[in-house]
């Protein structure tokens, strides 16, 4: 060392114990001292550029399940169902009663007819009268049983008096056909088989009851309505000719001659697309021509 020139005493014994160490690598490894060196200097540059991204790392185990949710609201279905006798008929199994009533298929005001599906709850009134509706005019006027209205309902098999008298009053009740409004968790429909055989319901459909196919009706005036044939009212429990009964605002009940039930009828299969030949059926041989149905719900 020249006079004049000073060293810090800990940067000598730093570079002392660099070459101490150096020597000692070499003598051990001469490769792996270079390495050390190399890696030293390193070190000692300034940070390196940040690299390339890892692959994404494996999925984590599953989760804990949640809990349920909250149950669906019930959506019911409405259907009525007629005795076409004096009792309150039972609900369907599967069912539950909302209420009962009166059987009523259609009203005829002002020469017009308008008609109940004996389906719906629509067609069972809590409570019966000759005349269950009123009219009203643009002179802010109603009126009540004033005129020569009607009212036509299910009736039962009471026989008629032999005088064929009008009925009134008390007298009235057991012709009238009493009716109840259920409750169905799936839909209702009815199914037709169009021969005297009973059909049997869709797959995964249960039966409810079975009956007889009734299609339309007239009275008075040549006015009336009719069923939807998917409807339940279109199958009715019981057969007659004569399945309804006309009442007046009057207060009476009568059966009358130009009163016409319209039923399906039985078709064979060689007959169809064919003419069809006329037929006329007496009394006691009635339902050998009249197609036979049943009424199914869907399981749930």
């Amino acid at each position: 060392m020249e006079q004049g020139d000073h060293q810090d005493p800990l940067d000598w014994k730093d570079s002392q114990v660099r070459q101490v160490t150096q020597v000692r690598l070499d003598l051990r490894d001469p490769q792996g001292s270079a390495a050390f060196l190399a890696g030293r200097e390193t070190l000692d540059q300034p940070d390196n550029q940040r690299g390339y991204p890892g692959p994404p790392g494996s999925d984590g185990p599953q989760g804990q399940p949640g809990s349920p949710g909250t149950a669906s609201t019930a959506h019911g279905f409405l259907i009525t169902r007629h005795s076409q006798g004096q009792d309150v008929p039972f609900c369907p199994d599967g069912t539950s009663l909302i209420y009962d009533g009166y059987s009523l298929l259609y009203v005829q005001g002002n020469e017009r007819a308008h008609g109940q599906d004996l389906g719906t709850a629509g067609s069972c009134l809590r409570r019966f009268s000759t005349m269950p509706f009123m009219f009203c005019n643009i002179n802010n006027v109603c009126n009540f049983a004033s005129r020569n209205d009607y009212s036509y309902w299910l009736s039962t098999p009471e026989p008629m008096p032999m005088s064929m008298d009008p009925i009134t009053g008390e007298g009235i009740k057991p012709f009238i056909s009493r009716c109840s409004v259920c409750e169905a968790p799936a839909m209702v429909i009815a199914v037709h088989s169009q021969t005297i055989q009973i059909p049997s319901c869709p797959a995964n459909w249960e039966a409810l009851w079975i009956g007889y196919s009734f299609m339309m009706h007239t009275s008075a005036g040549a006015e009336g309505s009719g069923q939807a044939l998917a409807s339940p009212g279109s199958c009715l429990e019981e057969f007659r000719s004569a399945p309804f009964i006309e009442c007046h605002g009057r207060g009476t009940c009568n059966y009358f001659g130009n009163s016409y039930s319209f039923w399906l009828a039985t078709v064979d299969h060689n007959e169809m697309f064919r003419k069809p030949q006329s037929e006329t059926l007496k009394a006691g041989n009635l339902r050998t021509r009249v197609s036979r149905c049943v009424v199914c719900m869907k399981r749930t």
